[in-house]
């Protein structure tokens, strides 16, 4: 661990059920495990990691959450189901883990199932503000990519949707139009003119592909949240994305005149916003196939090479740094694909949904119990 490493912490949402049904059991969850809230649908449920630089600490600390909960849902012949969205056959309805929470009832009726969704949100503690909006800034740019790397939502209601992460595609942003934060003064403002409009219910209210997070919003800030990657079971893949997002932002403390967008991109900050955009809908439909456009000078490039040049960039910095090892489930990534390129190439080999859901949910099991790190 090098001495410039970063806090880092996780917010990790997971669906449960059985292999063939999700099923609904987080207010439960919430009430025998003190380190676990529910969400908005009862089938999805949450758990939060203490932060931490070391990566040996943070392995653990992902996994021993799960392995509590898995061993109480198999008394229940339950199980945690590896997708992000709900995969299996269902009804069109929500259901409310909280029928008294009043912020639940603003998103049922607002946004209904397509909130119904699990991800990995990936924080990354950065007290020094014009730091963290300047890593904001490059890493709203360079999200997609995190998306494609972990993209595992291609089924819906038990069928193929034709996206490989179709959690993206339905989760809803908000507010529709967020602007590239050129300091802190101006997010401030921003969110207190939000919520004054009504456009957001409260400072939590923003949902995007990064934002500020911390002790106070929007006042008070101590890190970076990224939220736009689809869960992600593999924890030897959770934590290369989480070291390749480090050295990402780390590289941009030494250089902010060449990799703050603000300052080196070729682009407006309106046509950024544009670009991110597109390159969102791109990748949540081919992911690491997906042709993107550039935030540096707006020339089109394969998502694939994209990473494949970010990670050369940082060979030399993520060797002096010891964290090169952390990386290689990247590779492994862009050699054999994500998730969603599995279970897709196995779908239309004619393997259904449930089997291929059920293998991986075996393997998901089958990880935990190596518990390699």
């Amino acid at each position: 661990m090098h001495k410039n490493n970063l806090n880092k912490g996780f917010e990790i949402e997971l669906f449960t059920g059985t292999c063939g049904a999700h099923v609904g059991v987080s207010s439960q969850i919430e009430k025998l495990f003190s380190n676990f809230v529910s969400e908005p649908d009862n089938r999805n449920v949450e758990y939060i990691t203490n932060p931490s630089k070391d990566y040996k600490i943070l392995y653990n600390s992902l996994l021993q959450p799960r392995k509590v909960l898995r061993k109480w849902l198999k008394t229940l012949d339950l199980t945690i189901i590896p997708s992000s969205t709900l995969c299996f056959p269902h009804q069109n309805k929500f259901q409310r883990s909280d029928e008294s929470n009043n912020y639940h009832e603003f998103i049922e009726s607002n946004y209904g199932l397509s909130i119904a969704t699990s991800s990995v949100h990936i924080n990354l503690g950065i007290e020094e503000l014009d730091k963290l909006f300047a890593a904001i800034r490059l890493v709203r740019c360079e999200a997609p990519l995190y998306l494609a790397l972990s993209a595992s939502s291609p089924f819906l209601n038990g069928k193929f949707t034709g996206n490989h992460s179709q959690r993206w595609l339905q989760f809803p942003k908000t507010p529709f139009e967020i602007p590239f934060f050129l300091n802190h003064n101006h997010y401030i403002n921003w969110i207190e003119q939000n919520i004054n409009d009504g456009t957001m219910q409260n400072v939590r209210h923003l949902w995007s592909s990064v934002r500020p997070n911390g002790p106070q919003r929007p006042y008070s800030l101590d890190r970076l949240e990224l939220r736009i990657c689809d869960f992600i079971s593999n924890i030897d893949l959770l934590l290369a994305i989480t070291a390749f997002l480090e050295l990402r932002v780390i590289s941009l403390f030494d250089d902010l005149t060449n990799l703050d967008p603000l300052l080196s991109s070729k682009l407006t900050l309106d046509e950024l916003k544009d670009i991110c955009d597109h390159n969102e809908l791109k990748v949540s439909k081919d992911s690491l196939n997906a042709e993107l456009i550039h935030w540096k000078d707006g020339e089109k490039i394969i998502c694939k090479d994209w990473i494949q040049n970010l990670l050369k960039e940082l060979s030399i910095s993520s060797r002096a740094s010891e964290m090169n090892h952390f990386l290689e489930p990247i590779y492994q990534v862009l050699k054999e694909g994500n998730e969603s390129i599995k279970w897709i190439k196995k779908y239309k080999q004619g393997l259904s949904v449930e089997d291929i859901m059920r293998s991986a949910i075996n393997n998901m099991i089958e990880q935990e119990e190596e518990n390699k790190l």
